[in-house]
C-alpha cells in the first residue's frame, strides 16, 4: 500500500474481451474508471504498463491495477432524515419526499439528497469515478416526490446507468392532471428540448428538431374527478420534465404546476385551501434487475399525504 492505495491483481478470466470490459468484471470497478487509471499508468499487463483499452489480451495474463485513495466528496455529509425503501452494500432505494432537491448545485448547495447519503452510507461509498460520493444515475424534480436509486459502487453505477440507457426500467408515475383525457389512455411522443420562448422550461419539440431527445409516455386514466383526474404515466425514456411536459401538451398540465400549466379556474380554491403548491405527481413505481447480483427488483411507493388529500377535495367537490 501507498498512501491508501488499493492493489488489485488477478488473472485475465475469458480470451477474447477488451482488456477494459475484463478488468471492470474483475475488479468491480467501471470501465471509464479502468480507463482513467490506464491514462494515469496505474494498470500492468503482464508485468508492462498498459494504457490500450481495446486489447484483448489472452486467458490467463496477470494483471495488476493500482487504485488511489478516493478523494473526498465536494458536498459535506448532512444528518438529513431519509426513508429507504432497500439497501444493500451494491445500491440504496430512496423515497424521496417532496421538496428534498436530489443533488447539490447554485441555489441548492447543501440540505440534498447527496447530503444526506453522504452521511447515511459513511464508510460504505466505494469511490465512483475516484470520489467518494453516491451514483445519481437518475434524478427527479425537487418537488415531485418518490422512489429512485442510487448506487454505491462504481459497478452498481455503470449496471443501473446501462439499464436507464436502454430504457429497460420500470417507472411508473402518478399524477394528478387538469381535465380528464380522452382517450382514457393513450401514448405521447416527441422530442423534449429546451423551449425556444424559455430557456428555463423544457417543450415538445419538432420531430424533425434533433436538438430535443426522443421521449415517450404511456399514460392511462384512473379515476375521473369534475375538472380533473388521476393518471399512470409510465416513461419508456426518462427526460427531464418529461410527465410535465407531455401531459401539458396535450392539454392536461399537472394540478399545482408553476410551470407547465395554470391550474382550472374552479380548482384553485381547493389547491389553496390545503396549501398544496407543488406540482401532484409521485414517481410510484420503480423496478429493475440489479446490477450485480442480477436479482429482478420491484418498489412501489403509496401516495403521499398531500396528494391524497388532494384527491379527496376533488371527491368532494365533484
Amino acid at each position: 500500500m501507498n498512501g491508501g492505495e488499493r492493489i488489485i491483481e488477478g488473472a485475465i478470466g475469458a480470451a477474447g474481451v477488451r482488456l477494459d470490459k475484463a478488468l471492470a468484471e474483475a475488479s468491480g470497478l467501471s470501465r471509464e474508471r479502468i480507463k482513467a487509471l490506464m491514462g494515469e499508468g496505474r494498470v500492468m499487463l503482464g508485468g508492462k504498463e498498459v494504457h490500450q483499452a481495446s486489447l484483448k489480451p489472452d486467458l490467463g495474463t496477470a494483471f495488476t491495477i493500482r487504485v488511489p485513495e478516493a478523494a473526498p466528496a465536494v458536498a459535506q455529509a448532512q444528518d438529513i432524515p431519509l426513508t429507504v425503501a432497500f439497501e444493500d452494500e451494491y445500491l440504496i432505494v430512496i423515497d424521496k419526499p417532496a421538496g428534498l432537491v436530489v443533488h447539490p448545485a447554485a441555489g441548492n448547495l447543501d440540505g440534498t439528497l447527496v447530503n444526506a447519503l453522504l452521511h447515511h452510507c459513511k464508510g460504505e461509498l466505494s469511490g465512483i469515478g475516484g470520489v467518494i460520493r453516491p451514483g445519481i444515475v437518475h434524478r427527479i424534480d425537487k418537488e415531485t416526490s418518490g422512489l429512485l436509486v442510487v448506487a454505491k459502487t462504481d459497478k452498481a453505477h455503470e449496471g443501473l446507468a446501462q439499464q436507464f440507457a436502454d430504457h429497460s426500467i420500470e417507472r411508473a408515475y402518478l399524477a394528478v392532471v387538469a381535465g380528464v383525457p380522452k382517450p382514457p389512455a393513450g401514448t405521447v411522443s416527441g422530442h423534449i428540448g429546451r423551449s425556444d420562448h424559455d430557456r428555463k422550461k423544457m417543450a415538445v419539440l419538432h420531430e424533425l428538431n434533433q436538438r430535443g431527445k426522443h421521449a415517450v409516455t404511456h399514460y392511462r386514466l384512473l379515476k375521473a374527478f369534475t375538472g380533473a383526474s388521476l393518471v399512470e404515466c409510465r416513461l419508456e425514456t426518462g427526460r427531464t420534465h418529461q410527465v410535465r411536459v407531455h401531459m401539458a401538451s396535450i392539454g392536461h398540465a399537472l394540478l399545482g404546476d408553476p410551470v407547465y400549466g395554470r391550474s382550472p379556474t374552479r380548482l384553485r380554491p381547493i389547491l389553496q385551501a390545503i396549501r398544496f403548491t407543488r406540482q401532484a405527481l409521485h414517481a410510484a413505481v420503480l423496478g429493475f434487475v440489479h446490477p450485480v447480483t442480477g436479482d429482478e427488483l420491484r418498489f412501489e411507493s403509496t401516495l403521499p399525504a398531500d396528494m391524497e388529500e388532494l384527491l379527496v377535495e376533488l371527491g368532494r367537490s365533484s
